[in-house]
C-alpha cells in the first residue's frame, strides 16, 4: 500500500469514528433526555449507532493490517 492511499484510509477512519462517536452522542441524548417516551426510536437508532461502529472497525482493522504490511 503506498503513502498516500494509507494516509486516504487513515482519513477514512477518523472521519467513520466521527460519524460513529455521533450517532453515539444521539442515543445518550435518548437515554438521558428523551427515555422512557421516546422508546420507539431505540431500534433505529441502535441499529444506525452499531452499523456506523461497525463500518469503524472495519476501516480500523484494514488500516491495521496496513500498516503491519507496510512496517514488514
Amino acid at each position: 500500500m503506498t503513502d498516500e492511499e494509507l494516509k486516504d484510509l487513515d482519513k477514512e477512519v477518523k472521519k467513520l469514528k466521527r460519524i460513529s462517536s455521533e450517532w453515539a452522542a444521539q442515543m445518550h441524548d435518548l437515554v438521558e433526555d428523551r427515555l422512557p417516551a421516546a422508546y420507539q426510536e431505540i431500534p433505529t437508532l441502535a441499529q444506525s449507532t452499531f452499523a456506523a461502529c461497525q463500518a469503524w472497525a472495519e476501516a480500523s482493522a484494514r488500516l491495521t493490517e496496513a500498516l503491519k504490511g507496510n512496517s514488514a
